[in-house]
C-alpha cells in the first residue's frame, strides 16, 4: 500500500462519513420539526465498497478498498428519534476523525518520504 492508496483511503472515509453526518442532521431536524403525531420516515444512509481505482499501477491484495455513500433508503416504521440520531452523528464523527488522522499520517508519510529521496 503506498502513501497514495493511504490518502485515497481516508479521503474516501471522510467524504461517506460527511454524507452520513448530512444524513443524520435531516433526520434531527425532522425529529424536531415533526409536530405530534405525524412521524417522518428515517433515512438511513447506505454504503458499498468502491471498485479498484485504474489510478494505481499495482493495487495491493492485502488493502481494503474505499467506501463510498451510495444514497439513502427510507425506514418504514415509528419515524424519527432525536437521541438514536445524535448518536448517529456521534459515530458519524467519531469515525470521521478516525479518518482524518489516517489522512494526516499519510500526509506526514509522504513528507517524510520526499524528504528522505531529497537526502
Amino acid at each position: 500500500m503506498s502513501e497514495l492508496d493511504v490518502l485515497s483511503s481516508a479521503a474516501a472515509g471522510m467524504e461517506a462519513q460527511r454524507a452520513a453526518l448530512d444524513v443524520a442532521a435531516r433526520n434531527v431536524a425532522a425529529a424536531e420539526a415533526s409536530p405530534n403525531g405525524t412521524a417522518f420516515a428515517r433515512l438511513v444512509p447506505q454504503f458499498e465498497l468502491a471498485e479498484s481505482s485504474p489510478e494505481f499501477d499495482e493495487p495491493d491484495e492485502d488493502a481494503a478498498p474505499p467506501i463510498r455513500f451510495i444514497g439513502t433508503v427510507s425506514q418504514p416504521g415509528e419515524g424519527v428519534d432525536a437521541v438514536t440520531e445524535m448518536v448517529a452523528v456521534l459515530n458519524a464523527q467519531r469515525a470521521y476523525e478516525a479518518n482524518a488522522s489516517v489522512f494526516d499520517l499519510g500526509k506526514r508519510l509522504a513528507e517524510r518520504t520526499i524528504e528522505v529521496g531529497r537526502s
